[in-house]
Formats: structure tokens, C-alpha cells, sequence
């Protein structure tokens, strides 16, 4: 390998890593995996989009999700350093580019959680239970996000439960829902019709960026790759049942929806959470020729229940992905790409400690700047809160993905464990489509109506946002510079850890076997 900063880490990284400890097995993987890629906070929005939306969702598990998975097990199973992307990304493009991109995918997951899952465990609380008046609104959304936080700072040999748990809430919610809309269909017949199913350019270009962010999450337990047992098996084994796994969990839910309800009734925020209260009421309730739903007996106690596990389905997704993204954080700052102060473990918990309370930090003032600013208009939002949480993270993909091309070139000597067929479309397929998603997330609906399309552009900017394209692409650049910018700021502070670790001259381990001089 030639000389230069790709391989070797900091003297400060090798101390942190003292404190980990390895309590990661194959099943704890698979149920972190679960919790990574099952996010109930998009189901409606699926919906929302029609009966298309399962064709597409097919779609992309073929020609995105799959090739996605076989590049996250070669690269977990390879390279199985704690950091994850972040150290993949840094083999492959350096330490700068690394450490701006980390900075990305790090912080689109406070954004997420103080966002679109703040909006959605506070809108399921107020359909199910009673409405949070004025600032009891944003208390409700305090809380559920240092819940979270308090959740992240345990031991991970502890913590690690808590994906466990938001794996069987979803199992066990969504099996639930599936059973009692074969009995709802059974009384009051079904919505969906074979015609319907058929796919559109327009409905493709509105689905893919919701549909490709719920697929992403396969490189996340690889963060805490020095914590695993054996993660040159267990990563590999782990991603291909949860995979298969996801797909019916994202498929089955959606498709519910779409025959219970009317397109007309669905929408993006509520909709997966108003099929619930819909077929909840084969057990007690109606609904009103308007379409409004009363729960009784039975029913509001099955209501109840699944409104709570919603909300732990949606906060355990927040915790397993800062559990993740913060780990990764934290060794970015540990080995120069960041500032030195959050490259710290804690001695007692083995977590970065300084890292899950900057989030969390990060996550209230998204939370309360994003409620003040819509100024109780939740869906504008949602919508544009989403946004910007899937460009973020997929911004960051751009260089991880092609990571497992470059590294079959630049490190061709190193022991794969488990090798991609293809490694270059392989990295080439999920690219692009994330390329295509950013490009529809900063202008809703490009190639709308071209080559003789069907459909208007300004039909496919979000729910909140009918008639103001400015605004939005404003809501989406504006944060996205601004996220750039800290990543290159944190890269700056990182400057007294790298000119330390020249002043000492002493190489660093490398995955190829060389020490190679930092830059």
C-alpha cells in the first residue's frame, strides 16, 4: 500500500479501543440489523404514493438492496474495524474525505430521531392517548428524545437489548396488524386492485428516496466491529437473514394499508398509524361514513398497545442508529478527523459518552427549531425533516459504496472472508441509485414529464411544501452546506491529534501489515 494516511490510526485510537469489550454475537447483530433497516416511520409514506409502491419496493430489494448487502459483508467481514464506514471510507479515499464524510452520516441520524421520529411517536401519542397542547408538544418530544439518549450511554453489552426488544415490537406489531386486516377485509372488503399495482415514472421518482433510505442500515453494526465475537462469520451470516427479513417487514405492513384504506384517506405521516385504528375496530368501534375511526372495548386496548409499540419500534430505531453513527463519530475524532475531545470511551460503559450527549443535544434543538418553524404544521415538518435526514446519509454513501471497488484494487492482499461476485457493479448499482436520490431530493420531480412523461414536476414536491419549491430546496441546501461546513471544521480541530502522532513517529497498526507515515 503506498505510503500515505489510508491505513494507519492514531496513537489516541489505540488507547480507546481499550475500553471496548466483546459482547456483539450473530443473533444481536441480526436483531441490530432488524432495528437498522425496519423503520416504521415511513410506512405511510410508502403508502401514501399508491399500490405502486410495492411494485418499486420489489424493484429496488433486486437491484439495490441486494448488490448493497453482498458490498456491506465483504467490507464488515474484511475490514472489521470499529468505525465501520468511517474506516472503510478512509482506506479507500484517505483521512479527510473520510472525516467530512463521518460528519455527514453522523449527524443525519439526530436530525432523524429529533425530526421524522419525534413527529411521528408524538402524532401516534395524540391519535391514540390525548393532544399535547402548546409547549407540552415540545416537552412530549424532550422527552422521547433523552429517553433515547439515556438508552445509548449504557454498557453495549447492556444496550444492545434495546434492538432486541425493537425487533420483536416490530414483529410482533406488524403480525398483529396482518391478522386483523384479514378479519377488517373479511367484514368490509378490500381497496386495492390488480390495476392499480401498475408502475409509473412519476410514482418511481416520488418513491425511490423514501424507498432506498428505508433499505440502508447493512453497515451499521460493523461500527462496533472490535465489540463483535467473530464478525468475519457472523456479519455476513447476519446480513443475509435480516435482509430477507426486512423485505417481508416493509412489504407486508404497506400492503395491509393499501387494502384497508382508501389512497384518498392515506397519508404520509399517519397513514400506517390510521390503517391500525381502521382494522382495530374488528375488535370494538367503527368508522363514521367520513372516515373517521372510533375505538371501543377491545379495540382501544388493541389500539393502545400498538400505539406503544410503534413508539418503541420508532425509538429503538433511533437508538440502534446513534448507537452506530456515534461509535463511528467517536473514532473519526479519535484518529485526527475530528476534534480530540469526542474521540473519548467511557472507562466504565465502553460508549462515547461525549459523542451520544452531543447528539442528543443536536436532537432537541431539531426537534424544537422544526416545530417553532412550521409552526404546528407537522406534516411540512415531517417532509422537510426527511428530507434532509436521507440526503445527509446519503451523501455519505457516495464514498462508502465505492469503497469495496477500490480496496479489492488498493488492498488486493488482504483475507476476505466473504468475497462480492462483481465487486464493480456491485458498487455501482446502490451508487447510482443514491446519486438519483439526492438529485430528486434537492429537485422533487426532475424528469417529470420529459420523453414524453406523463405527470408535473411541482407534483412531486412533499406534502407541506404544494406550490413552494423554493422554500424547500432552501430547506434542504441551506442545512446540507452547513453540514459540509462542520465536517470540514471538524477535520481543522482534529489538526493537534494528527500533528501529535507525526511528533511521536510511531506507525500505527495498518490492515495491509505496513505502517505507512500519516499525511
Amino acid at each position: 500500500m503506498a505510503a500515505d494516511d489510508r491505513g494507519d490510526f492514531t496513537g489516541r485510537w489505540e488507547h480507546e479501543k481499550t475500553h471496548l469489550r466483546k459482547a456483539f454475537f450473530r443473533l444481536d447483530i441480526a436483531a441490530f440489523l432488524i432495528c437498522a433497516l425496519v423503520g416504521l416511520d415511513t410506512l405511510g409514506t410508502v403508502a401514501a404514493k399508491g399500490p405502486q409502491g410495492l411494485v418499486w419496493l420489489l424493484f429496488l430489494a433486486v437491484f439495490f438492496f441486494l448488490p448493497y448487502g453482498l458490498l456491506a459483508a465483504e467490507l464488515g467481514s474484511s475490514f472489521p474495524f470499529e468505525g465501520g464506514p468511517y474506516v472503510w471510507t478512509k482506506l479507500a479515499f484517505g483521512r479527510f474525505a473520510a472525516g467530512v464524510n463521518q460528519v455527514l452520516y453522523w449527524l443525519s441520524n439526530p436530525v432523524w430521531l429529533g425530526g421524522t421520529l419525534t413527529i411521528v411517536a408524538v402524532t401516534t401519542w395524540e391519535k391514540f392517548f390525548f393532544a399535547l397542547p402548546g409547549g407540552w408538544k415540545y416537552a412530549g418530544g424532550a422527552v422521547f428524545v433523552w429517553i433515547g439518549a439515556l438508552a445509548v450511554l449504557l454498557a453495549f453489552r447492556v444496550g444492545k437489548w434495546l434492538p432486541t426488544i425493537g425487533a420483536v415490537a416490530r414483529i410482533v406489531l406488524i403480525g398483529a396488524f396482518l391478522v386483523s386486516v384479514v378479519v377488517y377485509g373479511a367484514e368490509h372488503g378490500v381497496h386495492l386492485r390488480g390495476a392499480d399495482l401498475k408502475p409509473t415514472y412519476i410514482g418511481f421518482v416520488g418513491l425511490v428516496p423514501v424507498l432506498v433510505f428505508n433499505y440502508v442500515g447493512f453497515e451499521l453494526p460493523s461500527t462496533a466491529a472490535e465489540e463483535m465475537t467473530d464478525p468475519h462469520r457472523d456479519v455476513p451470516a447476519a446480513i443475509a437473514r435480516s435482509g430477507v427479513l426486512a423485505v417481508v417487514l416493509y412489504g407486508a405492513p404497506i400492503l395491509g394499508t393499501l387494502l384497508v384504506l382508501p389512497h384518498a384517506a392515506i397519508g404520509s405521516l399517519g397513514g400506517f398509524v390510521d390503517a391500525c385504528k381502521a382494522v382495530f375496530t374488528v375488535y370494538g368501534g367503527h368508522v363514521a361514513a367520513d372516515g373517521s375511526v372510533t375505538l371501543t372495548g377491545a379495540g382501544s386496548v388493541m389500539g393502545e398497545i400498538a400505539a406503544l409499540g410503534l413508539i418503541i419500534g420508532v425509538l429503538t430505531s433511533g437508538i440502534t442508529w446513534s448507537m452506530g453513527g456515534d461509535r463511528a463519530q467517536a473514532v473519526a475524532c479519535a484518529d485526527g478527523a475530528g476534534p480530540a475531545f469526542l474521540g473519548r470511551f467511557s472507562a466504565r460503559f465502553g460508549t462515547p459518552v461525549r459523542v451520544n450527549i452531543l447528539s442528543s443535544v443536536v436532537s432537541t434543538v431539531v426537534m424544537a427549531a422544526a416545530f417553532l418553524l412550521s409552526k404546528g404544521d407537522a406534516q411540512k415538518y415531517f417532509s422537510a425533516v426527511l428530507g434532509l435526514a436521507i440526503s445527509t446519509t446519503f451523501i455519505s454513501y457516495l464514498l462508502a459504496f465505492p469503497s469495496l471497488y477500490v480496496l479489492r484494487r488498493r488492498l488486493p492482499d488482504v483475507e476476505r472472508p466473504y468475497r462480492a461476485p462483481a465487486a464493480g457493479l456491485v458498487a455501482a448499482l446502490p451508487t447510482v441509485f443514491v446519486v438519483f436520490t439526492l438529485v430528486q431530493l434537492v429537485w422533487p420531480g426532475l424528469g417529470v414529464g420529459w420523453f414524453g412523461t406523463s405527470g408535473d414536476p411541482a407534483g412531486s414536491l412533499p406534502e407541506g411544501f404544494a406550490h413552494d419549491r423554493l422554500g424547500y430546496v432552501v430547506s434542504q441546501l441551506v442545512p446540507l452546506a452547513l453540514c459540509v461546513g462542520l465536517g470540514v471544521l471538524f477535520y481543522v480541530l482534529g489538526t493537534p491529534t494528527r500533528r501529535a502522532r507525526r511528533s511521536a513517529a510511531e506507525p500505527g497498526p495498518s490492515p495491509a501489515g505496513d505502517a505507512p507515515a500519516d499525511r
